[in-house]
């Protein structure tokens, strides 16, 4: 079984006055997760804390398969509790973008809704996991454009799929292989706006796992912090 450590940190930025992102790190369960919530103070925060506080009940001590089901079904609630709260207060628009990362056996699972982002940092190399929901991302998985020329896209913020949004939560998954020295990034869009594929690598790449969070977290602040700012980094050893 590899050993995983991690680290993870999140920040309001430099505009925004509520943090209405959430991260959650459940190591027993190996199970981590950024959630970006949307629909402003008293609604965002609301919706991504009601993500992680529902994986946050996934037991400990289940067997893979049980594991996976567990979380899978700990989004689908999350997505009812936000749509319940959403019919409670007339129809305001209340979400959150979610990723979440289960490692069992030295194999993982994700899954994510909207562009909250998973990337895997392997020998040097950078690979993005997830795919966004977004219209930007509409247009790479029709061949339009690539992923690059997407982050400048002037529609890449526009989601098309979030947690709590629509009568059926729409879950994309992906299933992978761990080796040692993986390593594993999950983020909101508070930080890819501010950092491209070539900026992650250079960063994630060979900073030591104790001080990686709040490099990251810096190198979007100082790129403007627009936004609330979500890193969390799971390492394989």
């Amino acid at each position: 079984m590899t050993q995983l450590f991690y680290s993870s940190a999140t920040h309001i930025g430099n505009v925004r006055s509520v943090n209405e992102d959430s991260i959650l790190s459940l190591p027993e369960q190996r199970i981590w997760l950024v959630s970006d919530g949307m629909g402003g103070h008293e609604s965002g925060d609301f919706a991504s804390q009601t993500v992680a506080a529902t994986v946050a009940s996934v037991a400990v001590g289940l067997a893979p398969a049980e594991a996976m089901h567990a979380l899978r079904d700990a989004l689908l609630a999350s997505h009812d509790t936000i749509r319940a709260e959403t019919a409670r207060r007339n129809g305001a628009i209340i979400g959150a973008t979610v990723v979440a990362l289960l490692v069992a056996n030295n194999h993982f699972v994700a899954f994510w809704v909207g562009d909250s982002r998973l990337y895997r940092f392997r020998d040097g190399g950078i690979e993005l996991l997830t795919s966004d929901h977004s219209l930007a991302g509409d247009l790479v998985r029709a061949g339009a454009m690539s992923w690059r020329d997407a982050e400048g896209h002037p529609h890449a913020n526009a989601i098309t799929r979030a947690v709590g949004v629509g009568e059926v939560l729409e879950l994309d998954k992906i299933r992978g292989d761990i080796r040692r020295g993986d390593r594993f990034l999950l983020c909101s869009d508070g930080l890819t706006k501010y950092a491209d594929f070539d900026d992650l690598r250079a960063i994630v790449t060979g900073t030591p796992l104790e001080i990686l969070c709040a490099r990251l977290i810096q190198t979007a602040l100082d790129g403007g912090g627009a936004d609330n700012i979500s890193v969390v980094v799971v390492d394989a050893a």
